[in-house]
């Protein structure tokens, strides 16, 4: 596998940077395995948000390749119907909001239930 330069990895290859990164995957992996769409629909997804990010200015070291597949991966759930603009907002704003009131070291996580926005 062609390795990027920044791009983490261990003596078998590349890693993932953070957990987020593992999960986003896995939830690609996942929506596909449940027929949500295909690999040509998510491949044409991924090389668009990649397109847009190297439009955008960024430097395709590797570093940001998650970042892309994150934007697919929200592209592709509009496109398809499984959540709103509003929906995915929202839950990009808990993040956040839970991020900022984590203390240093420890997991990030949202509260079950907690559908606020804080």
């Amino acid at each position: 596998m062609m390795l990027f330069k920044g791009q983490p990895c261990d003596n078998d290859g590349p890693v993932f940077q953070a957990p987020w990164e593992a999960q986003a995957f896995g939830m690609v992996l996942a929506l596909h395995e449940q027929g949500l769409f295909t690999w040509d629909e998510w491949a044409q997804a991924l090389h668009g948000a990649i397109r847009i990010a190297q439009t955008d200015g960024d430097p395709d070291l590797g570093n940001t390749y998650y970042e892309h597949w994150l934007a697919a991966l929200e592209s592709i759930a509009l496109s398809k119907g499984l959540f709103s603009g509003a929906e995915i907002s929202n839950k990009k704003k808990r993040w956040y909001a839970a991020y900022l009131h984590t203390p240093h070291g420890q997991p990030v996580e949202l509260a079950v239930g907690d559908h606020s926005q804080k």
